[in-house]
């Protein structure tokens, strides 16, 4: 049942309560199993009503669903059993404990035989635990309590104990508004419509003289409206209540809008307005303003609705945005370029992408081999031929299946959730798992005698915050194992047939996953040993798939039945409907059919020697590609996690790997990162500096020691990168990284000075301001889309500049080339936050910016403001001081929680959709100065101005591990000043910035190299962050200077001198500085700096295809020139302090 069928039946049990039809509310209550009344439930308790009771209870759980379901029927149970006992009706008592209670006995036949003694008592109450049972009526009321706790813990009762907020008779309304619209149509509107029956559509007979009566312009076409009730209490019977009439322009605005009007259909059938058309519900959910009707300010509705929104608490995201679209996509964005061809030797069964590592592939065969590919270089990294570990561990069935027929084929192979573990399960028995590190080298994990006969699917969760490995297999069980130890943790058992495919998931905080059997079931099993909850048919009834899309919000399954029909759905998941079914296959597929998602909008399956995408929500093919020929039938295939590659099987036991535009780019990138490396001249070896950091960087060259030989490339460098998402220094907000890399890999330039000291050697441009009064700019920051800067000033006013596109700037993207507009909406107000009474040029400013750009979170030492980024009217406030926010950090996976970092040294993991602090991180002792998520870690690193770092688990909120940065050479300890944490693109290598100091950590909070300023920069650090694509860090320098650093060794790389971008003109050299840098979302060698003086300047190379301070190749011996002498050094980082 959709979510508006669901809506209906709330709208029906307010109609039939309003009528004071009693028990059909109940009855429908019962049998839709969506609201449970919990009065109702009361009241048949007290009277004692047991069969109802049960009745009742049965719409919604049954006893074996799961323990607080099982306890909920043995307490009514039990009471009714212990009255029939108090009423000495032997009789009965004998009946419930042999229908009712018997069903226990199984579970606990301990306390059954004990209940069973009851009866040779002459009163029960001789029992030493029952002794205080009083009167029936206490019983009751005392077991109702206990019924409560259990119902409200019970999570098959979640979200089904309130009952939805709504108007009083608010399905008259929708049925008036109809009608009203219905009039708005007829062809000969009178001013007071007789409406007759509800039946047919409404239309008014024409006039007998032939005149057009003129429309109603505010007329009821019913009575009076009725007070408003909340439900459950019962409403009084009460006639349509009056609506507004709409003017007729907005029936015209609706129409030209080609939105095609609502069916008009029977009020049993499908009221009009609940079931609407996809065309239509985008202007429903956003209405338009009437052409005729006067002037509305529709950001402020919106405003309004999303402060009541955050104050009900209702399930949406607070930041949602009605004034911005979501993202559109177009077929452009489907990768059908083939970009590489990769031979692997034999026929792949199975292919998987690197989570972290966009360009790894993982590949497994019909031979029992595995191997991993780097896309961008076509070098296999990795291969490994199958072989029993230690055949001695093996069961007797194995060994034996091995002696008859030695041949094993790889049935699934893919990567842990961080890309560290890779899995793989074969089709006898076994399932193996390697250790993965970036230079080849895969390391022998476990190995487990998983199922008799294949193991079919593998999968990784963390049903219980450690990482566990699910297999399906022949012996028609599913099985869940501790991937540290091996240790079987669960085995649910209840198909038929062998179960084919696995797909865990979780729902807020519930953990599940469904499988599929080779005869079409579809079951879904909770961590508790208890049986499947539910049990569906897939479309044809055979092997079938199962997949959600990456926000996790729609689930599709993919499969082929035995005569050869395809079906790929989209499914209802409450229910076990089938919500979509998309056409496009061919009448008999040559195998079965294998599919993948991508972006949340687009699914890709192998039919026919071609690859079939389509639209989420489009059943129709929208696309094809035959990726230059050579597909199988049937082929496998799998998109990278940003869907810019997609990897596809051949029938010459190859791999093509088609790319859109940013997947092109991407390869290219690492292809010449690749060819730079291994042009670059040999550094100097220290052996004081640790192993190389693994990252999206790859191996870095100041290494201790010669990577290990592997048996594909001894000397590999790994120039793999991430597309994934950034988090931002000041915000952790999510982007899409899309790096600018030009058309020919060959053409790229690099850029020849690594001290620049003039304008002409690169692009500046100060953006425009009108606003004299000099204040400093303490945070800075792009949007998401790149197409604005917003900075906050000290005197807690923000401005925001916008490029438009023109001639001159056609993409419309931020650029040093065109100045933008200082943007100010037609009210003329500005972006201010408040301020306490002490002076706001002291306060700790912190912002934070919404992932759609349409809302700013802001605090200038006063409390934290909500702006509308449209109309920058403060949508609401939270937090007044004392104590004052500091940093504002997202959560990564809800844009309601956000962790608030406060001056009295607190963490506040704040909700604001229902305005509440859920929990307060206590763990330094100064005030906290930066926040950063890392959603593949699952954690919260903080830093304060005690300089020291703590990382928290965002599942419990517990405090994992802290740890105080060291002091440089010749530097006092311990150290004290602002300290800032940004996560790299792999979300497990982290920044730290401090005056002192540049370092980079691991996820365990150990530091891995750091940067102490000196030579060519020797002034303390004001700001540092790390370019959008993760490969270069930006540093500012309180003497004006800035610093381009290699991400992974922070070998400096380029200074730009302050004499290069600001104007000697505008102050003297040495007193204005940058006091934060802002990396573009998209251009890795863009970047903003916000001054002391107010000013921001936007900064880039002068060259579009150049990039910062690289060495050209040497040509007739020649050395690049450089101005400053102690650059020629590349100063080198240094070992982390010990």
């Amino acid at each position: 049942m959709s979510s508006l069928s669901r809506e209906l039946v709330f709208l029906i049990l307010q109609f039939l309560d309003e009528e004071k039809f009693k028990e059909a509310v109940h009855k429908l209550e019962q049998e839709s199993g969506f609201y449970f009344n919990m009065k109702h439930f009361e009241d048949l308790v007290q009277g004692g009503e047991w069969d109802e009771v049960e009745r009742y209870l049965g719409g919604f759980t049954k006893v074996e669903d799961n323990r607080y379901s099982m306890k909920i029927f043995f307490e009514i149970r039990k009471q009714k059993y212990l009255e029939a006992l108090d009423r000495h009706d032997r009789a009965k008592a004998v009946e419930i404990l042999v229908k009712d209670l018997k069903v226990f006995a199984s579970f606990n036949e301990e306390l059954f035989k004990e209940i069973t003694q009851l009866l040779t008592l002459e009163n029960f109450r001789q029992n030493e635990q029952l002794s205080k049972y009083g009167d029936t009526k206490s019983a009751r009321n005392i077991m109702l309590m206990e019924l409560k706790k259990l119902i409200e813990a019970n999570p098959l009762f979640r979200d089904k104990l309130t009952f939805p907020p709504f108007k009083a008779s608010r399905l008259r309304t929708l049925i008036n508004q109809s009608l009203n619209w219905q009039h708005q149509l007829c062809k000969n509107p009178r001013p007071n419509p007789d409406i007759k029956t509800l039946f047919t559509d409404h239309s008014c007979a024409a006039p007998t003289n032939g005149a057009r009566a003129p429309p109603p312009t505010n007329g009821p076409l019913v009575a009076a409206i009725p007070k408003p009730g909340a439900f459950p209490p019962m409403g009084a019977h009460s006639p349509f209540q009056p609506v507004v009439s709409p003017p007729a322009g907005a029936i015209a605005g609706w129409m030209t809008n080609a939105n095609p009007p609502l069916p008009h259909a029977a009020v049993a059938q499908a009221p009009p307005g609940l079931v609407q058309p996809p065309s239509t519900a985008a202007f429903l959910k956003h209405p338009r303003t009437p052409t005729s009707a006067p002037g509305m300010d529709y950001q402020t509705a919106d405003s309004e609705h999303l402060i009541k929104r955050m104050r009900m608490g209702q399930s949406e995201e607070v930041f949602s945005g009605s004034s911005h679209p979501p993202n559109i996509y177009s077929q452009d964005d489907i990768p059908k370029t083939v970009v590489r061809t990769l031979s692997q030797g034999s026929n792949v069964m199975s292919l998987d992408f690197h989570p972290i590592h966009q360009t790894i592939i993982l590949v497994g065969t019909n031979v029992g081999d595995i191997g991993i590919w780097e896309v961008a270089s076509r070098e296999r990294i990795a291969h490994r031929t199958f072989k029993v570990w230690d055949i001695g561990t093996c069961t007797l069935p194995l060994q034996a299946a091995l002696m008859k027929d030695a041949s094993i084929s790889v049935n699934r192979c893919l990567w842990s959730p961080d890309g560290s573990i890779l899995g793989v399960a074969f089709s006898k028995h076994i399932v193996q798992t390697y250790a993965f590190s970036l230079n080849g080298e895969l390391r022998q994990q476990m190995e487990i005698d998983a199922h008799v006969g294949g193991v079919n699917d593998i999968a990784f969760s963390h049903p219980k915050k450690s990482l566990s490995i699910i297999t399906c297999g022949d012996d028609k069980t599913i099985k869940v194992w501790d991937a540290t130890t091996g240790q079987q943790q669960y085995t649910f058992e209840g198909h038929e047939t062998p179960v084919y495919s696995v797909c865990p998931h979780s729902k807020e905080s519930i953990q599940f996953i469904f499988s599929t059997a080779i005869d079409g079931k579809i079951k879904a099993w909770l961590y508790d040993c208890l049986g499947s909850r539910v049990d569906y048919d897939a479309p044809g009834h055979w092997c079938t798939t199962m997949a959600y899309s990456a926000d996790g919000t729609r689930l599709f399954s993919c499969g082929t039945s035995k005569d050869g029909d395809s079906h790929l759905v989209e499914w209802n998941e409450t229910e076990g409907a089938i919500k979509r079914t998309y056409a496009g296959f061919r009448k008999r597929s040559l195998g079965v059919v294998q599919f993948d998602t991508t972006r949340n909008r687009f699914l890709a399956a192998g039919d026919e020697f071609m690859i079939k995408f389509w639209d989420m929500d489009n059943t129709s093919v929208l696309t094809t590609t035959d990726a230059d020929g050579g597909l199988l039938a049937s082929p496998r295939l799998r998109f990278n996690r940003e869907g810019s590659l997609l990897a596809v099987t051949t029938n010459d036991n190859g791999i093509k790997i088609l790319a859109n535009a940013d997947g092109q780019r991407l390869v290219r990138m690492l292809e010449s990162r690749a060819f730079e490396n291994s042009r670059g001249a040999p550094q100097q070896i220290n052996a004081n500096i640790k192993p190389p950091i693994v990252n999206a960087l790859g191996t870095v060259s100041n290494v201790s020691s010669p990577l290990a030989a592997t048996p594909e490339r001894a000397d590999r460098a790994l120039p793999a990168a991430s597309m994934s998402s950034l988090a931002a220094m000041d915000n952790n907000r999510v982007v899409d990284i899309k790096p600018k890399i030009s058309e020919d890999a060959e053409k790229i330039k690099s850029w020849k000075l690594a001290d620049i000291v003039d304008s002409a050697h690169l692009r500046t441009l100060r953006l425009p301001d009108t606003v004299t009064n000099s204040t400093k700019v303490v945070r800075l920051l792009y949007t998401n889309s790149g197409l604005a800067i917003l900075a906050l000033g000290s005197n807690a006013v923000h401005k925001l500049w916008k490029w438009t596109r023109n001639e001159r700037n056609p993409s419309g993207k931020s650029t040093a080339s065109v100045a933008p507009q200082l943007w100010q909406p037609s009210n003329g107000i500005l972006m201010t936050n408040e301020t306490s009474d002490g002076n706001p040029e002291e306060a700790t400013a912190c912002i934070a910016l919404s992932k759609n750009d349409s809302y700013v979170m802001s605090a200038s030492g006063g409390k934290v403001s909500l702006f509308n980024m449209m109309t920058f009217k403060v949508m609401t406030t939270f937090m007044p001081p004392p104590p004052a926010a500091t940093f504002l950090a997202f959560h990564p996976q809800d844009n309601n929680i956000i962790a608030i970092g406060m001056e009295d040294t607190t963490i506040q993991i704040y909700n604001v959709r229902v305005d509440e602090v859920k929990t307060k991180l206590k763990g330094h002792q100064k005030k906290i100065t930066g926040l950063a998520f890392s959603q593949s870690l699952n954690v919260l690193v903080s830093s304060g101005a005690d300089a020291q770092l703590c990382m928290w688990s965002i599942d419990g909120w517990e405090k994992k591990k802290s740890r105080f940065i060291q002091a440089p050479p010749a530097r006092a300890s311990p150290l004290v000043g602002d300290t800032k944490a940004q996560f790299h693109n792999d979300q497990t290598h982290l920044l730290v910035v401090h005056e002192s100091q540049l370092g980079i950590y691991d996820s365990k909070l150990e530091c891995l190299r750091s940067w102490s300023p000196r030579d060519a920069l020797p002034a303390p650090i004001s700001t540092a962050v790390y370019s959008c694509d993760g490969l270069l860090v930006y540093a500012g320098f309180v003497d004006g200077a800035v610093g381009v650093f290699e991400s992974d060794s922070l070998r400096l790389r380029c200074r730009i001198a302050p004499t290069a971008y600001i104007s000697p003109s505008i102050a003297s050299p040495g007193s204005v500085h940058p006091m934060v840098i802002a990396s573009h979302p998209s251009e890795p060698n863009q970047i903003a700096l916000g001054m002391n003086d107010g000013a921001v300047h936007v900064v880039e190379p002068s060259d579009p295809d150049s990039k910062w301070g690289v060495a050209p190749p040497q040509e007739n011996g020649a050395l690049p020139s450089s101005s400053n002498p102690a650059l020629n050094n590349s100063q080198a980082s240094e070992p982390p302090p010990r």
